[in-house]
């Protein structure tokens, strides 16, 4: 059966977004997506670009959009979710990313999330917190693409020192969410209790298609993020046996439940203590021609986009084939 699906999104930039659309496409999926413009020279998140008068004109787009020739309305993010449930005649699906349920708009997801015939989360804290049924299912890594490769070619490629530590923070700074600030902070802490020089390595307009060579030249990845759903940057990380060190957001706890030389902290107390340990760790003395990996792309292999695009089809196929009677949407009961 094929499927014709209109997609909202707030950003199409988003590389988990294309990957999910390009895997749709593969398995035969027609896919149309509106978008709201963003300026990633700002950020790549729209909630921090754009105001209401976008939104609006946004809505009255999609909401003309839906009278289209498609089988179902699926929203991508939270903020896009009113024009979906809003109209009356598709099925709705609805994916909410973690920034969108546990950020300022929260409210906005919750309530849109009442409507929609199905809803798909990240992680099981976020189906908790949600406090209704809905599938978990995660944005997918291609484990094709980020693979383990030889780390000192790695390093030669991108020019960096052979005798410092090398942690990777996989943001630009200015993500407020991600927190560079405390990453920053934890390092200099590290720092006074290890001679050797350790050095931040951010990431800001590099290509997706380079990011495995960030990740196998680094010793460590270092996620320091706020709040999140399932990111893709750890699970990339564990796809390439990069070691972790994270703050205890979304699925990541779970997901290095049983991976070597990584770690989740809850404050900065244990996370600079992990850093520390995951460093010396992997390579003692630094100066050594390669760090020792973690085993993360055992996990990783459960959690390939092409498995996980399954599961995402059986979610389209379930509700196209659910008899859909006339239903008028009244978003301010």
């Amino acid at each position: 059966m094929t499927l014709n699906v209109l997609s909202l999104v707030t950003n199409d930039r988003s590389r988990f977004y294309k990957q999910q659309v390009r895997g749709l496409e593969n398995e035969g999926i027609s896919v149309t997506t509106l978008s709201l413009p963003t300026n990633p020279e700002i950020s790549d998140d729209v909630s921090e670009t754009r105001g209401v008068k976008d939104y609006l004109q946004f809505y009255r787009t999609a909401l003309h959009e839906a009278d289209g020739d498609y089988d179902l309305v699926h929203a991508n993010y939270g903020l896009t979710a009113p024009p979906a449930v809003m109209q009356r005649t598709l099925p709705v699906v609805l994916s909410l990313w973690g920034t969108d349920l546990f950020g300022p708009y929260g409210q906005v997801s919750r309530l849109c999330a009442r409507f929609a015939d199905e809803v798909i989360v990240m992680s099981p804290e976020m189906q908790h917190a949600l406090g209704r049924d809905c599938h978990v299912i995660p944005h997918g890594v291609d484990i094709d693409r980020f693979k383990p490769m030889d780390q000192v070619n790695a390093r030669a490629e991108l020019g960096w020192q052979g005798d410092a530590y090398h942690v990777l923070f996989p943001y630009p700074k200015q993500r407020a969410v991600k927190d560079y600030p405390r990453a920053a902070r934890l390092i200099s802490t590290v720092q006074a209790r290890i001679d050797v020089p350790i050095e931040l390595q951010t990431v800001n307009n590099v290509p997706h298609s380079e990011m495995p060579v960030y990740m196998n030249a680094a010793d460590m990845l270092l996620m320091t993020s706020k709040r999140e759903g399932s990111p893709n940057a750890v699970k990339e990380a564990l796809s390439c046996n990069l070691p972790i060190v994270s703050t205890d957001v979304g699925d990541v706890r779970s997901n290095l439940d049983s991976v070597t030389h990584s770690s989740v902290g809850t404050d900065d107390i244990e996370l600079a203590e992990a850093i520390e340990a995951v460093l010396r760790t992997v390579r003692d003395p630094p100066t050594q021609t390669k760090s020792e990996r973690s085993n993360g792309r055992t996990v990783a292999k459960q959690l390939s986009h092409g498995a996980l695009t399954k599961e995402l089809l059986s979610v389209y196929y379930s509700v196209v084939s659910t008899d859909r009677t006339a239903q008028t949407v009244e978003i301010s009961r």
